[in-house]
């Protein structure tokens, strides 16, 4: 099993469609997978899952619900039960009561699974901000606490036997996305040919081989036997050019100019490469069109947008405009696995258990 966190300190930039549209593609080329919402708004939870859905996970009936639209005899989809998301496996570590809870996966698919997030998760912020200098120190509580996101994900992939996990993380570098990315064998990271995108990428490179170096070096060597801690190897797979609408094949002089940076950026801040290089753009596995005429009827559809067919209103050349989104996303996901398959492995343990 290899994880795969998506993230880019600059929010915006169409990670969670990506993460979600991945998932099915990887999922299509015959894959396991499982997908994990550990950004507190829980966007990927609900491009996955519908309303009701979320509504039984989070156990807070809405306005409508209260007023008796459940009396309508909604039929349920048998994918969810209350209390199974992130937050609730959290939940005995914030409250004091014990350690992380079991929770179930929602299956969407064959092969295809999620664990859901939920809003209630930014609660635990705090907690992880607080326990993490303690762990330093060996604080048994606070390396469960420091630990709890990779131990739920071990859990859930292992319970449902997937061969990839997809974590889609918040656009911010505090306590949640430290120990969500701490969690991950690699990170991907989807950009915009912006400013923006840019200083997002060039804070978030430093920050995560200094959270990798303190973690190995001042946590992992501290950690019981018994429990399982990860390894927080992040190791970089590359930037995917998310592209900015109708700028394809003819883009703006401003755009080229962003572009043009993306590697030097990518070399010097991500991988600490001194000289960085200016002209290596092997590191961008693919450049992502803009689909957003698709993503309106992939929404009503419950589906990803490759999937669209006519009866879903992807009709004429909309229909031609599908199929170029399945094999963009279908390059992509090749591209994607094949670096997984060429990364180096660790052969240490990969948890003080043993």
């Amino acid at each position: 099993m290899t994880s795969i966190a998506l993230f880019n300190n600059k929010g915006g930039v169409g990670k969670t469609t990506l993460t979600y549209h991945l998932a099915h593609m990887i999922r299509r080329l015959g894959l396991s997978v499982l997908a994990v919402d550990l950004d507190p708004q829980a966007n990927l939870t609900s491009m996955c899952l519908e309303e009701t859905e979320i509504e039984e996970l989070w156990e807070n009936s809405s306005e409508l619900i209260d007023q008796g639209a459940a009396m309508a005899g909604l039929p349920g989809t048998g994918r969810v039960r209350s209390g199974q998301t992130i937050a609730d496996a959290v939940r005995p570590i914030l409250e004091g009561t014990g350690d992380i809870a079991v929770v179930e996966p929602a299956r969407l698919q064959p092969d295809l699974w999620l664990l859901p997030g939920s809003l209630d998760l930014s609660r635990f912020e705090d907690k992880l901000s607080n326990e993490w200098s303690r762990a330093y120190a060996g604080d048994i509580a606070a390396i469960r606490t420091s630990t709890s996101f990779h131990r739920i994900i071990e859990q859930a992939a292992r319970a449902v036997d997937a061969d990839i996990v997809l974590i889609d993380v918040g656009p911010n570098l505090g306590a949640i996305n430290r120990a969500a990315l701490i969690s991950a064998d690699t990170v991907l990271m989807p950009l915009a040919a912006d400013l923006f995108s840019l200083k997002g990428l060039s804070n978030l490179g430093p920050t995560l081989r200094q959270w990798r170096t303190d973690w190995q070096s001042l946590v992992l060597p501290r950690v019981p036997k018994g429990i399982s801690a990860p390894r927080a190897t992040m190791q970089p797979l590359g930037y995917v050019i998310m592209q900015p609408e109708m700028r394809l094949d003819r883009p703006v002089k401003a755009y080229e100019r962003w572009l043009q940076r993306i590697p030097w950026v990518y070399s010097s801040a991500v991988l600490g490469e001194s000289p960085p290089s200016r002209q290596d753009d092997s590191h961008r596995i693919a450049t992502m069109r803009n689909y957003r005429s698709l993503m309106p009827l992939a929404h009503d559809a419950r589906k990803p947008m490759f999937d669209l067919k006519p009866a879903d209103g992807a009709l004429g050349s909309t229909q031609q405009y599908v199929k170029t989104c399945f094999k963009e996303f279908k390059a992509l996901s090749e591209g994607v696995l094949a670096r997984v398959v060429d990364l180096p492995r660790d052969t240490g343990d990969a948890s003080a258990a043993g």
